[in-house]
């Protein structure tokens, strides 16, 4: 672990398996898709290492390799946005602990940010429902924006902030989150909790891995 002594002003966060345990909403949706399809379905312990890099490309992977083309991949989209922007908040839920740290960092006096590859209207309705007034700005993917790993929606959200990237922290449970910080020169702070192994996490520049959600708070107020 480093010792950074720059003052953190503000926190970003991944959203699904940092804040949200997402997976099985993610799951039945696609899967009830897949059926109706006449596809082969996967359990949710295969799709953790399916998501992080956006809806298409959760699509592509859950299909047979023989059919992970545009002319298989955009119908089977259509129906599971449809179809997930149905269920988006049935058995989602926070991971334990992710609340109450929100409030305590929100009291705190930091700035609180999602960036997450989850398309941005539904980003927006689930951090809404989950933790109302809790983040002074969400960011998910947008048409118009690259997905992380690309570090501009983290740019963006320094320059909203109009904080330098030594004084933000990135949480994430992926490799991808790790990329986006590192690239955007955040401090990559991984989470234990979430849907990937702590060895991604390391490998893909992660400076420290939390434990619990508690962390977070002793990570701060220690400044380390």
């Amino acid at each position: 672990m480093r010792s950074d002594p720059a003052p953190r002003q503000a926190i970003i966060f991944d959203l699904d398996g940092t804040l949200l345990d997402t997976l099985e909403d993610l799951a039945d949706s696609l899967n009830y898709v897949l059926e109706k399809e006449g596809l082969p379905t996967h359990t949710p312990e295969k799709y953790r290492f399916m998501v992080g890099n956006g809806l298409p490309t959760l699509v592509a992977r859950a299909l047979p390799e023989g059919l992970r083309i545009p002319a298989h991949v955009k119908p089977v989209l259509r129906q599971f946005i449809e179809r997930y922007r149905q269920n988006l908040c049935v058995k989602t839920k926070p991971y334990a602990g992710i609340p109450e740290v929100l409030e305590a960092l929100k009291k705190g006096g930091l700035r609180l940010a999602v960036l997450s590859n989850k398309a941005h209207p539904q980003a927006l309705e689930v951090v809404a429902h989950y933790f109302p007034g809790c983040f002074d700005l969400v960011l998910g993917l947008r048409p118009e924006a690259a997905a992380k790993p690309d570090p501009s929606g983290a740019r963006e959200i320094l320059r909203a902030f109009d904080l330098k990237p030594g004084q933000v922290l990135y949480v994430g449970d992926s490799d991808v989150d790790m990329e986006t910080a590192v690239a955007a020169g955040l401090r990559p702070v991984g989470v234990a909790w979430g849907f990937r192994p702590r060895a991604e996490l390391l490998a893909a520049g992660a400076d420290v891995i939390l434990e619990t959600p508690a962390d977070l708070l002793r990570l701060v107020h220690e400044g380390t």
